[in-house]
Formats: C-alpha cells, structure tokens, sequence
C-alpha cells in the first residue's frame, strides 16, 4: 500500500485530503507543520509527500531541504503561492511536481500516480522514447520515423535539451536547472535561449508543433516530457 504524507496547516485540506485518499486505497498520515513533517517522514518513510509552503514554523522550501538530506521520497507541492520564483525554488530544493491551490482532488490524484510511477521505474528505462511519429534513442542519439519518412536531425544542444526531460519522464524540470545543466551556472536567467530550444524542438519532433502534447511548457516553471503512452 502508497503510503502518503500531507503536510498542511489548514485542518479542512487535511480532513479532505486524508478521507479521499484513504477512500482509494493509501495508507496517510497528516501533519501540520514543518517540524512535524519531518519527523513524521524519518518515523513513517512515505512513498510521496504533499507539502504546503506556508507553514507556520518553517518555510516549505526548508522542509524540502531537510528531506531531500536524506529521502529520495517524491515531493509534491501543494501551496497558493503562484509566483514562479516560488515555484523554480521548490523545484530546486527538490520538489517534483507543483500545484496551485485552489486545486481539484483528481488532478492531485493524477500528480500522486505518475510520481509514483516514475519512482519505481529505472532512470534508463527511458533512454528510447516515441515523440509524435519518431522514435528517439538518447542513448545513442539516434531518430528513426514511424512511417518511414523524412528524419529531422538534432543539434547538440537540442540533443542535450531532449536526453534531460526524457530522463525525467513526466516530471516538472525547472528552468534553472535545464538553464544550469546545459549552458552552465552563469545563464541560470537567460530563460530565452529555453525557449527557442524547445520551439525548435517541437517544430521537428511533434505532430502539431502549435499544440504539443508531449514537450509541454509549464509556465514560470519549467518544462515537462510526457511519455506517449501517458499524453
């Protein structure tokens, strides 16, 4: 059975939270605040934490702090700050997927299932994917066309760009950490090149480069690479 850890100060989240949860089968426990959530992770080792930011003994990005000292255990935000520097910095605590509140339970639900999907599954699992009507090997850098057609060729950078989000099936990855990981630590804020990367990238790769379904745009935050059998 999943176990859950929610971390939230407001009693009705927590009461709606641990009776839908529990409804679907999850074994949960419920905290109120920082101090409390990780105390109750190093006693109850989760499968995944819902955490709010606004707590009121320590910040949020504190207690993602504090655990990813020690758990690889997934960290799903839940919080009403909408700012993006709210967000990339959670996300580069070591948070792994964000909600905004107001939130609806099943979206929840959903974030809940393909964190614990990507947790349990391989890092190299992933090395070959199917993008729109290719099939790519990061591995090896290679794309062959489904059909047979025409095979669009990748840039270095557009490679380096694809093999990190296809590494990180269905997880947010910030801009800073794509911005850091690629070009290095000193274009952490040029969010431009981003884009312009990603926009050739779906102009080869997707079906329908305006409505991508699989290199998707989170705004603020960062982007996401959505396995076909997940889109």
């Amino acid at each position: 059975m999943t176990k859950i850890l929610i971390v939230d100060d407001e009693p009705q989240i927590l009461r709606a939270l641990r009776i839908n949860l529990k409804a679907r089968g999850y074994d949960v426990e419920v905290t109120d605040t920082g101090g409390g959530a990780l105390r109750a992770a190093a006693a109850y080792h989760p499968d995944v934490v819902v955490l709010d930011l606004g707590l009121p003994d320590l910040d949020g990005v504190e207690v993602i702090r504090g655990l990813r000292g020690w758990s690889a255990a997934p960290i799903i935000v839940l919080s009403g700050r909408t700012g993006s520097e709210d967000k990339v910095e959670a996300l580069d605590a070591g948070a792994d997927d964000y909600v905004t509140k107001p939130f609806g339970v099943d979206e929840l639900l959903a974030r809940i299932r393909a964190v614990t999907r990507r947790h349990g599954a391989a890092p190299e699992a992933r090395a070959s994917v199917r993008v729109g009507g290719f099939h790519v090997d990061v591995a090896d850098h290679t794309i062959r066309s489904a059909a047979g057609g025409a095979e669009p060729r990748l840039t270095p950078t557009e490679w380096q760009l694809l093999t990190v989000l296809v590494r990180n099936p269905g997880k947010l990855v910030s801009q800073r950490q794509l911005l850091h990981d690629i070009w290095g630590p000193q274009y952490a804020t040029e969010t431009n090149y981003l884009r312009q990367y990603m926009a050739q990238l779906r102009r080869k790769l997707e079906d329908d480069p305006a409505h991508p379904r699989q290199l998707l745009t989170e705004p603020g935050m960062g982007y996401r690479f959505v396995p076909a059998d997940e889109g």
